[in-house]
């Protein structure tokens, strides 16, 4: 009899922090896109937000020449980390004129996703309340529950531009408050925020004893002249805050898993000190790349904003054309979409599969506050841009 055979099964009862965390709410969506595939229907997938374009081939040859390094086939060299910091520092001097201390102010992630993950288990403690936009990125509030923590929702409304009403917190929330979530350019709703709103920011955090956390993953996906702001650049930030800066959207990078935090020094410190104890930072030769990554890349730069922005006016005009109600984004590759009719978001991105083979994700898979919109993403090929909005016309999507 192999092992095991007619005994009973031992289940084992996961922890209590991950029973808490939210269903997958795009389960649905995904559920019907695989049906679609599975009947051979030609989707036009508008619904992740993985960049198309190929890494710029000066950084792939950068790795492959690290890679070869036997220095790098062994823990992380201090001479790679300091390399990386002091890169990072001067790029964020160039980029923001604003110094930062590469020994204290830097420190490499591996993915701002693993970064913002962990920042709240370095610093929020049962029963602290973490200030978590809506809609939003799912790590702030999912980080927020395996820390412990509570999340205090802020809804992102069209009326206000997609920026949180820092004035409507209440008098209760603030006095539990210790982190509060920012993400700009934004993901999903691809709102920008200018230098009013962070002096807004900063100020609320000073004044409340709050951390703020930037997740600038987006900030060089910007269009029409546009120049994104870091949250850094307001006087007092460094004494409240952290932002986080991705390779992944910048660089198409997303599977190289690197990115930095940026910011006061106590916040870098406890961050640093967490992930000692949890990873052993990034791979040397991803670092080396990386570093080289940071020292260039203007012209790639400029070739890959064309792209994107060939994409969006291609993708908007349509939508208008069908009296879609629609803004242009200036950052971001997200176009958000108010549905038309009275539909939820859920619905409606079904119906798109359905009638179109076209897949979008559900505004309310972001938070409550997303229902009644939308997400497309502008990372598939133009010709397929095109191809969906002829789908959209065909099929009689008018608002």
């Amino acid at each position: 009899m192999p092992p095991g055979r007619g005994r009973k099964q031992i289940v084992f009862e996961r922890a209590a922090r991950l029973q808490k965390l939210p269903p997958y709410l795009f389960v649905e969506i995904d559920k019907k896109k695989q049906d679609a595939l599975g009947q051979g229907m030609d989707l036009v997938d508008l619904g992740i937000g993985d960049p198309d374009l190929a890494t710029p081939a000066r950084i792939v040859e950068k790795l492959r020449r690290e890679v070869l390094r036997p220095a790098h086939h062994r823990y992380p060299s201090t001479q790679a980390l300091d390399a990386f910091s002091t890169a990072a520092a001067r790029w964020f001097k160039r980029r923001y004129g604003v110094s930062v201390n590469p020994a204290t102010e830097i420190l490499p992630v591996i993915g701002t996703k693993e970064g913002l993950g962990h920042f709240p288990l370095a610093f929020v403690n049962p029963r602290d309340v973490v200030l978590v936009p809506d809609p939003a990125y799912p790590v702030y509030h999912s980080a927020t529950i395996l820390a412990g923590g509570t999340s205090k929702r802020l809804p992102l409304l069209e009326k206000n531009d997609f920026l949180p009403d820092l004035d409507a917190v209440d008098r209760s929330t603030r006095s539990r408050a210790k982190v509060l979530f920012l993400n700009y350019p934004n993901n999903p709703t691809a709102a920008v925020a200018d230098r009013a709103f962070y002096r807004r920011a900063v100020d609320f955090a000073l004044k409340n004893e709050v951390i703020l956390v930037n997740d600038a993953a987006y900030a060089e996906i910007t269009y029409d002249r546009y120049v994104c702001p870091s949250l850094l650049e307001e006087r007092g930030a460094s004494r409240v805050a952290i932002e986080f800066h991705s390779f992944s959207k910048t660089y198409n990078m997303c599977g190289w898993r690197v990115g930095f935090a940026v910011g006061n020094a106590d916040l870098i410190a406890g961050l640093a000190k967490l992930k000692s104890n949890l990873d052993s930072d990034q791979f040397g030769a991803i670092l080396g790349a990386a570093t080289a990554a940071l020292k260039g890349g203007a012209a790639e730069r400029k070739k890959m904003l064309a792209v994107y922005r060939e994409r969006r006016d291609i993708l908007v005009g349509g939508l208008r054309d069908l009296g879609w109600e629609v803004r242009s984004p200036r950052a971001t590759f997200y176009i958000w979409v108010r549905v038309p009719g009275r539909k939820d978001s859920i619905q409606f991105a079904s119906e798109l599969i359905r009638r179109a083979g076209i897949v979008t994700a559900p505004g309310v898979g972001f938070g409550k506050a997303g229902e009644g919109y939308i997400r497309m993403s502008l990372t598939c090929g133009t010709p397929k841009i095109r191809k969906a909005v002829r789908r959209l016309k065909r099929a009689g999507f008018r608002a």
